[in-house]
């Protein structure tokens, strides 16, 4: 009972953490940050290091009014910061010193100057677009004080980092790119982002993106390589739907200091948890027409910018390649409809925009160093500032007169009118779907020559296109009567799919967001009864006890089925997370033998061969939760783990817990404690193990003898302190005996040759 409770005020307190650190992006507060520094020439300490991107640490950091002392505080930036500004970029990190130190989860905080922005909206209001059709940073305002004097309006803005990328790509501690120029935009080195091919040395990528983790140049070539040379496989390597997303983005909200601008750059390039790169936007101060370098092919006229821009550049093959591939063609301008009309057409970006100006109006009046004057910022919506503003430039447009200018543009525009199919129905033959069942999804439509079904059955996973097909012979009624159909498998917890039909000219979506919004149908499938299935043993600290198939000694987690039939893991999830239980779905067809045993990799290795897990355990202790879709199935906290000692259920199934030597894959071998073997300081391992027995002693001098059941002694060693092995090659699977014999101590132990 007491465990259980505990538990329950985790996941509390936990929850009262996520909250808060929504509310630190809430789009309808400010943050208030305080910069506190023991010596007053910051600022030139500041600039001293800016080149370097070094910190200096400031004595303390106060965020909302809860304090955190000595942290990482850096000027950031590039065309934004300038030594003379009295307001630069910044970056705040609360853990450069001390390791524990977040802000309720939250470690880096990037704070925006608003430069080249008199409305002081354009990040806020991009961002609050964009989220509508692919994942982006949250962002919000924040007024910054340093060492008590009021600084300004800054917009805080959520960094791409591990967490970004496990809370939305499902992956984390793995493969991502910065993608700007390491000189700097320009593009600093010669090189910039723009995801040509370089040839196959990576070295030749390094000035134009920057790696963020601790590998990934060969994936980065890789993508460069199949986008330029072998595009018709583009979609194994780059999620296309959220790369159109961004390129309909930057074109409809003119926010050229992008991949569609003249540097190509401002974009992050994530790994994710289907082996693929996810595009995600970042560094939009410059959007709704602010960015004064162009399109990088020639003259153009903000409010009517082709939404083909760059279609035939050779500076910017992501552009080039989809406009040149008539499907991809088509749904970019599925989705520039889909934003102008939702947007723009109906004035909701103007409501949006005036909400933010009224929220932040008497600190931007207050801000002692804004780029602009308090009367531009209130006219900045209908009035252009001539000239750039600092730095120079061409003229800043105001945002309202922008884009209502844009939106008409789109009304007259030839490829923007081209008529799309329409979708009147959609849905399944039968509902509610079984699991592992074939299902027959139908639509109708009218305009269309082509149709075509995405469909998974998990969030995480990426949709599998389908064609659709209106012959008669796919459960679809009769031949050309534009119904279609298409039998897909039923494979996971819930079914997510969407529509797409086409013809020569256009094409449409339903639901209009896709594949960021999907229609959702529920799966039916009899779940185990509680207790069936459990975590029968975990290790956190596995030093070269038991590998993986890629050789790697990684946590693991054994589950035990307690029935005598086999039991089928659709809809059971793995989690160290009691917010999102479903973190890893077993994959479909997994499955665990009646009174079997089941081992999970937790290493965060998904895309190895095997059960990996797309988190790993803390040696200082953690929690595993198994869950049934929602519902919590069981679950195990641990204290801190020693190396090669594992957390199990003694005996298997029961209720209590103790450590013992692992015993991955057979029965846990309860009467072998901790206590007991300490008392040798001789570890033996694996159990069961195949054809080595590892021998970890600690001992000056100690005695092995291994028998068979028939007591037989198959072989004794002499052994010191160290690392010792034992071939059993020869050995017939089996049970055998392990005797440990050190002054006049014995000890025998039970293992199994599998």
């Amino acid at each position: 009972m007491q465990r259980i409770l505990f538990s329950f005020l985790l996941i509390s307190t936990c929850s009262f953490f996520h909250v808060n650190a929504q509310n630190f992006y809430q789009r309808d507060t400010i943050q208030v940050i305080e910069l506190f520094f023991s010596f007053t020439n910051w600022d030139a300490q500041l600039d001293a290091n800016e080149a370097t991107e070094t910190y200096i640490y400031a004595d303390s950091v106060r965020i909302n009014g809860v304090s955190y002392d000595s942290c990482g505080v850096r000027y950031k930036g590039n065309s934004s910061y300038n030594p003379s500004n009295q307001k630069n970029p910044l970056r705040i990190e609360l853990n450069t010193i001390k390791n524990n130190q977040d802000y309720n989860g939250i470690t880096d905080i990037k704070l925006s100057n608003c430069y080249k922005d008199p409305s002081m909206i354009r990040e806020i209001l991009s961002y609050q677009v964009l989220e509508q059709y692919m994942d982006c940073p949250r962002s919000n305002f924040a007024r910054v004080y340093i060492n008590g004097q009021y600084r300004g309006v800054y917009t805080n803005n959520e960094a791409i980092s591990d967490d970004f990328n496990q809370a939305h790509y499902y992956h984390s501690n793995d493969t991502y790119f910065k993608c700007n120029p390491v000189g700097g935009a320009g593009p600093g080195g010669g090189t910039s982002p723009d995801l040509k091919y370089l040839g196959a040395d990576s070295s030749a990528y390094f000035n134009g993106y920057e790696l963020q983790s601790d590998f990934g140049w060969n994936r980065l070539v890789a993508l460069c390589n199949t986008l330029n040379n072998d595009f018709q496989n583009i979609e194994g390597l780059l999620d296309i739907d959220r790369a159109i997303w961004m390129l309909a983005f930057n074109n409809v909200l003119v926010n050229l200091d992008s991949y569609s601008g003249a540097f190509r750059q401002n974009y992050y390039l994530s790994w994710d948890a289907n082996g693929r790169f996810v595009p995600t936007v970042w560094d939009v101060n410059m959007s709704f027409g602010g960015f004064p370098g162009g399109t990088g092919s020639g003259t153009f006229t903000p409010s009517s910018l082709d939404p083909f821009s760059n279609a035939t550049s050779t500076n910017h093959p992501l552009i080039k390649q989809i406009m040149a591939n008539p499907l991809y063609k088509r749904m970019y301008m599925a989705h520039v409809r889909t934003m102008v009309q939702e947007m723009f057409a109906t004035g909701q970006y103007e409501t949006w925009a005036q909400n933010l100006m009224t929220l932040a109006d008497s600190s931007i009046q207050a801000d002692p160093f804004k780029f602009y004057t308090y009367s531009q910022f209130l006219n900045s919506l209908t009035t252009a500032v001539a000239g750039g503003g600092p730095g120079g430039g061409g003229s800043i447009p105001g945002i309202k007169a922008l884009m209502d200018a844009r939106a008409q543009f789109f009304s007259t525009n030839a490829s923007y009118l081209l008529q799309a199919p329409s979708i009147t129905a959609h849905g399944a033959s039968s509902t509610p779907l079984n699991y592992g069942s074939t299902v027959t999804i139908n639509t109708t439509c009218t305009n269309e020559t082509a149709v075509y079904l995405g469909y998974r059955g998990n969030h995480q996973l990426k949709f599998n296109r389908v064609q659709m097909f209106d012959d008669g012979t796919h459960n679809d009624g009769a031949a050309g009567d534009h119904i279609y159909g298409v039998d897909v498998p039923v494979d996971g917890l819930t079914f997510q799919y969407y529509i797409y039909a086409d013809n020569a000219s256009a094409g449409l979506f339903s639901p209009a967001r896709a594949e960021h919004e999907f229609h959702t149908l529920a799966v039916t499938f009899a779940a185990p009864a509680v207790g069936s299935l459990l975590i029968n043993e975990v290790l956190a600290s596995n030093d070269s006890l038991l590998f993986d198939l890629n050789g790697e000694d990684e946590d693991w987690i054994e589950l035990v089925n307690t029935t005598n039939t086999p039991i089928d893991l659709a809809g059971f999830y793995l989690s160290d997370n009691p917010l999102d239980l479903m973190a890893w779905a077993f994959p479909a067809g997994t499955s665990i033998p009646a009174n079997g045993y089941l081992l999970v990799w937790a290493d965060n290795d998904v895309n190895q061969v095997g059960l990996h897990a797309n988190f790993k355990l803390s040696a200082g202790g953690d929690y595993v939760y198994l869950s049934h879709g929602f519902n919590l199935h069981d679950q195990i906290a641990f204290g801190p783990q020693i190396a090669n000692i594992s957390f199990a259920r003694c005996p298997d199934a029961g209720l209590d817990f103790a450590t013992i030597i692992p015993t991955p894959l057979a029965n846990n071998n309860c009467n072998i404690g901790v206590q007991e073997i300490e008392v040798l300081q001789v570890q033996v391992y694996p159990n069961p193990f195949q054809d080595v027995l590892h021998i970890e002693s600690h001992e000056e001098q100690a005695q092995i003898s291994v028998r068979n059941l028939n007591g037989q002694v198959l072989q004794t060693i002499q052994i010191n302190a160290g690392k010792h092995q034992i071939d059993a090659g020869a050995w017939a699977s089996g049970l055998y005996l392990i005797e440990i014999q050190r002054a006049g101590v014995t000890k025998s132990f039970k293992f199994i040759k599998s």
